[in-house]
């Protein structure tokens, strides 16, 4: 008589081939739904440095200041679900000196410059609704895109306005984890105009002089977390000047520093989320999937031989 499969032979089979179907679904489906810009986003990046910057009480240029960049970034939940696809993030950066970051309200400082950066949540690209300010172009900005590659990347200039190509470097290690390196600068570049006293721009017989108002960057330098696109570690050399109208030298520096970079307490804090979400992208698309794959073939091959043997004819 033909013996039958046992019932430990079918669920072998069946558990080995529910865990080669679920392996390429994590991998290829679930993981890419979950490697999205968060919409709750609430973050605070310090730079620091020093430079020379614009005393606008005394209408002069003082070099040797203490700076303090601090970039501010939530997230607007409501609006990210109304958009459907989109993270809607209100950013606020402020330029301060010792004097200025004492104060309690934002806008004593330096300089405040508020704006909303909207973004698809899967590819970082930017989304042009939901209230952008201003019209953002690129592929990065605050961070980069998942699974970063090593090629160039057109990463957003909010003082120039335009994106910036930044080119991959190599790799280096912030605080001790692995990230990808891009650099990157700006050549002196006219961004706009502002009214000013004749006599910042050498036209003291003038009591108002529409001025040219020009950017440049030393040095951009970010070091990327390769899964997330976390920035890990950012340093930047900002030069913002103002020209007499159509004049082909800088008048007035309103500020120049040769580097600002992220303070420590800034880089732990990038380092330990790039890791935590890093940990989670790596377990869900790599280590659990290459895992039910092994153990999927491995229990369907025992499942199949004890069904065949349970259906073999007694000799």
């Amino acid at each position: 008589m033909r013996r039958h499969a046992t019932p430990f032979s079918l669920v072998l089979l069946g558990l080995g081939t529910f865990l080669l179907v679920l392996a390429p679904l994590l991998a290829w489906y679930v993981t890419p739904r979950v490697a999205v810009n968060p919409v709750d986003v609430d973050t605070t990046a310090v730079y620091t440095g020093t430079g020379s910057v614009f005393d606008a009480g005394r209408l002069r240029t003082v070099p040797g200041r203490h700076i303090t960049v601090t970039q501010r970034v939530r997230g607007d939940v409501a609006a990210s679900e109304r958009s459907g696809h989109a993270a809607v993030w209100d950013v606020v950066t402020t330029v301060d000196t010792d004097e200025t970051l004492p104060a309690a309200d934002p806008h004593d400082a330096l300089d405040l410059t508020p704006h909303r950066w909207v973004s698809d949540r899967r590819t970082n690209r930017p989304v042009h609704c939901c209230g952008e300010q201003p019209y953002i172009e690129g592929e990065a900005y605050l961070k980069f895109p998942f699974d970063v590659q090593r090629r160039p990347y057109r990463w957003w200039d909010n003082t120039l306005g335009a994106p910036v190509v930044l080119r991959y470097q190599g790799v280096e290690k912030v605080r001790g984890y692995e990230g990808y390196r891009f650099t990157g600068s700006v050549p002196a570049t006219r961004t706009g105009s502002r009214p000013v006293p004749g006599r910042i721009v050498g036209a003291p017989d003038r009591p108002q002089v529409l001025a040219e108002e020009w950017y440049a960057n030393h040095g951009i330098e970010l070091v990327v977390d390769r899964t997330t696109g976390r920035v890990l570690h950012a340093q930047t050399g900002p030069r913002r000047t103002l020209r007499a109208p159509g004049a082909h030298r800088d008048a007035a520096v309103l500020l120049d520093s040769r580097k600002l970079a992220f303070t420590p307490a800034t880089q732990r804090a990038a380092v330990a989320q790039a890791q935590r979400d890093g940990e989670r992208l790596r377990l869900l698309g790599r280590t659990v999937p290459f895992g039910a794959a092994v153990a999927g073939s491995a229990l369907a091959v025992a499942g199949a031989v004890l069904v065949i043997r349970g259906r073999r004819r007694p000799g």
